[in-house]
C-alpha cells in the first residue's frame, strides 16, 4: 500500500512538472512566433520530440522539463533565473548545459562551435541524455530537407558524440547511426548500458 502510494505521489510530480514545462515552454517560443526552419510549424514540435525521445529511455522529471525548456534560454527572452524560480535550480543547471555559450563576436562558425564543444563535454550524463535527444531531433529535419548544410552539420556531431558518451546509451547509438554514411552505426563504448553515469530510473 505504502509503495503503491509512493509510485502515485512520483508520476504525479512527474506529469504535474512536465505539463507546466510545456506550457511556459510553448508560451516562451510562441511569444516571439518562433518555427521550426524548414517545415515552417510552430517551434513547440522540436521540444516536444526531444522530450518524447527522452522519455524512451531511464530519465528524470527534470530531464523532461529541461527537454521541454532546452531552447528557451538560448533562442527566447526567457533567463536562466526565471527557469529556476519556476521550476527549480535542478532543472535551471540543467537548461544551462544545454545552452549554447557562444556569441557571433567569437567569431566564425568553427571556432563558435569549438567553444559550446567545451561546454557541452563539462555537462552531466543527464544534459548530455536530453542533449543526444535534441541532436537526432534537428538531425532528421537537416538531413531530411537541407541536404548540403547536412554534410557540415554531420561533422560537427560526429565530434561533439565524443565527448557525450555519458548520456544515454540507446541515444547515443541512435544519434551515431545518422551520423555516418549509409546510416551505418558506430559501436558504442564498451559496456555502455541504458543506464548512464547517474542513479535514475523512469517513473
Amino acid at each position: 500500500m505504502l509503495r503503491t502510494r509512493g509510485r502515485n505521489r512520483q508520476l504525479r510530480r512527474k506529469r504535474k512538472m512536465e505539463e507546466r514545462a510545456r506550457k511556459f515552454a510553448e508560451a516562451a517560443h510562441a511569444g516571439i512566433d518562433q518555427r521550426r526552419k524548414y517545415s515552417g510549424e510552430p517551434y513547440i514540435v522540436h521540444p516536444a520530440a526531444v522530450a518524447e525521445l527522452v522519455r524512451s529511455v531511464p530519465h528524470t522529471p527534470e530531464m523532461l522539463a529541461a527537454a521541454w525548456l532546452h531552447d528557451t534560454v538560448e533562442d527566447t527572452p526567457v533567463t536562466l533565473a526565471e527557469i529556476k524560480r519556476e521550476f527549480g535550480a535542478e532543472v535551471a543547471a540543467l537548461v544551462e548545459q544545454l545552452t549554447d555559450v557562444s556569441r557571433p563576436e567569437d567569431g566564425n562558425r568553427k571556432k563558435r562551435k569549438a567553444i559550446d564543444h567545451e561546454h557541452t563535454a563539462k555537462a552531466s550524463a543527464q544534459a548530455k541524455t536530453v542533449k543526444l535527444a535534441d541532436l537526432i531531433d534537428n538531425t532528421r529535419s537537416i538531413v531530411e530537407h537541407d541536404p548540403d548544410f547536412a554534410k557540415v552539420y554531420l561533422a560537427e556531431k560526429v565530434q561533439l558524440l565524443d565527448v557525450m558518451r555519458e548520456g544515454d546509451a540507446t541515444l547515443w547509438a541512435m544519434a551515431a547511426a545518422m551520423s555516418t554514411p549509409n546510416n551505418k552505426p558506430q559501436r558504442a563504448i564498451r559496456g555502455g548500458s541504458a543506464r548512464p553515469g547517474f542513479a535514475m530510473r523512469s517513473i
